[in-house]
């Protein structure tokens, strides 16, 4: 078999990873000389602690398990099980971990809830104000901004891989086949168009105005080397209120009883931060729904994200290296894991993973993969 995929962010080039393990020719076209987009612009984190019970559970267990497999194999993608805590202040926060730890998927997800001095024998920079920490054992990560790389090297050593940069698919001809912008068709058994958060031109032409998918823009930083091992992912308890895994009575009570500061709920904040192999912390994020998007970046989420991390830590942050801000595709109904959708025969469109993109993406493509008979 042929397989022509369509982009080569982490969707697109899982997608090619497993046709390619599946014995199939693959030809990965890229509009970019390098994907940079969501894929490159994330935490890095594979996030099983706060999916929803059931298929998104099941999807980010089952990617988790591909990730360190692929990660036993290609090194430089930076594959860690670090673990994460979500760390709580007061009773009304830990109550929402507590009821997290009854449901009946807990154990599955590796939750345990520590306190404040088992949670910094644990991470040992957690040196701040907290009382608690819900722990998550499968929760993970990988290097973002290299791990697409490392993959795409490791496909290049297959004689059934090509990759062609710098072409941007124009148009679908006839049955299996796209047409790009050097004019080349390129034609195979079947096409997957993994265009990410690009849903003009070609995917809306083929897909249609009414295409239940929507834009996400979110802003990050990075810092300069902490000077010492962050041990695990951190969370805050304003997590709690965006992660669909904490419903609860408990969390009524605490967006009840305790709202966000002015900034987080402006912003539609939560604290997510993952140290990189450089030493560097990666900190988030924000959400923005609206269109059409900022095209600059705001101090005054930065100043909240700063202010909340330093109280965890106990410590001013390192130097701010880089800030950024980054756009993904999420799915209208943010229950469906990712909208795939066959647009024209032999042709399909996988997109909309939302924030569970760099988490779910093995699993997404093998189950593309399994669907269509690879």
């Amino acid at each position: 078999m042929r397989v022509i995929v369509v982009g080569a962010g982490v969707v697109g080039t899982m997608h090619a990873w497993h046709a390619v393990e599946r014995g199939h020719e693959v030809v990965q076209i890229e509009r970019e000389t390098e994907a940079r987009g969501a894929s490159l612009r994330n935490f890095g984190q594979i996030w099983v602690s706060g999916r929803a019970g059931g298929e998104e559970l099941d999807t980010a267990l089952r990617a988790r398990e591909l990730w360190e497999e692929i990660g036993a194999r290609v090194q430089g993608i930076g594959f860690r099980a670090n673990g994460s805590l979500t760390l709580v202040r007061n009773e009304r926060e830990r109550a929402v971990a507590e009821a997290a730890l009854t449901r009946p998927d807990a154990a599955a997800r590796g939750y345990k809830l520590l306190d404040a001095d088992e949670a910094r024998a644990l991470n040992p920079a957690l040196r701040g104000d907290f009382i608690a920490g819900l722990w998550c054992e499968r929760d993970a990560a990988v290097e973002p901004r290299v791990a697409q790389l490392r993959l795409r090297e490791a496909l290049l050593a297959s004689p059934r891989y090509t990759f062609l940069p710098g072409r941007e698919v124009r148009e679908v001809v006839g049955e299996n086949a796209v047409r790009d912008d050097h004019g080349d068709v390129h034609t195979g058994d079947v096409v997957v168009l993994a265009t990410g958060a690009w849903l003009g031109g070609l995917v809306r032409e083929l897909a249609g105005p009414d295409l239940p998918v929507r834009r996400v823009r979110l802003q990050m930083m990075q810092t300069e080397p902490l000077g010492e091992a962050l041990t695990t992912s951190v969370a805050d308890a304003d997590s709690f209120r965006y992660y669909p895994a904490y419903k609860s009575d408990a969390l009524d009570a605490l967006n009840a009883g305790q709202a966000q500061t002015p900034t987080a709920a402006a912003h539609k904040m939560q604290l997510l931060m993952v140290q990189r192999k450089d030493g560097g912390l990666t900190i988030g994020d924000t959400h923005e729904y609206e269109h059409p998007f900022a095209f600059d970046t705001l101090e005054d989420p930065y100043d909240h994200l700063t202010e909340v991390v330093e109280g965890f830590l106990g410590r001013p942050l390192p130097k701010i290296k880089r800030r950024w801000a980054g756009v993904y595709a999420q799915c209208v109904d943010t229950t469906r894991v990712v909208h795939r959708q066959q647009v024209r025969e032999g042709v399909w469109l996988v997109t909309g993973p939302g924030g569970r993109g760099m988490t779910c993406s093995p699993a997404i493509a093998e189950k593309t993969a399994d669907e269509l008979g690879w």
